[in-house]
């Protein structure tokens, strides 16, 4: 796994993983930092690694038998119990009226767990004032590019 900072604005944050192993190892590392009503907001290609981005989530938050958290695609949201619980967003299928109109969502994404919103880019005016997006793009061969961009004070104090 290789890190570099870029400096400025946003105090953004670009890490290398050479597998899928090493996502799930760096996200559950992420996870040690985050606390309740803390979203991620992973923005990606499809395929590129968000999902396994949130078994890693997972793992850092306690669930038990993270590996089988898998895509909610099919049922917008998935809930997760661990030391910390875990919200599972995906979004693929719908665009933000659709999404507002289907889902309580403000109950997760204020509540008291940590909440992963996959697509999150299709409902950016929805989200809330603080967040961490995570821009997960493909690499050569199984590598993956995660680009850590803080919004709002919280992630930018805790140096996320």
């Amino acid at each position: 796994m290789s890190l570099e900072r870029e400096n400025g604005a946003g105090r953004m944050r670009t890490v290398v993983t050479k597998s899928p192993e090493e996502t799930v190892e760096f996200a559950a590392e992420l996870a040690a930092s985050l606390k309740g009503g803390d979203l991620i907001a992973l923005v990606g290609d499809l395929g590129a690694g968000k999902t396994m981005f949130v078994k890693g989530l997972a793992k850092g938050l306690g669930v038990k038998d993270p590996q089988y958290v898998n895509s909610a695609s099919f049922v917008v949201m998935k809930e997760y119990r661990g030391e910390k619980d875990l919200y599972h967003f995906d979004i693929y299928r719908l665009d933000s009226a659709g999404f507002s109109e289907t889902v309580d969502y403000e109950k997760y994404f204020y509540g008291g767990g940590v909440t992963a919103v996959e697509w999150a880019d299709r409902i950016t005016e929805l989200l809330p004032e603080e967040y961490l997006e995570v821009r997960v793009e493909y690499g050569e061969g199984d590598e993956r590019k995660l680009t850590l961009r803080p919004v709002g004070k919280r992630f930018e104090d805790a140096g996320v």
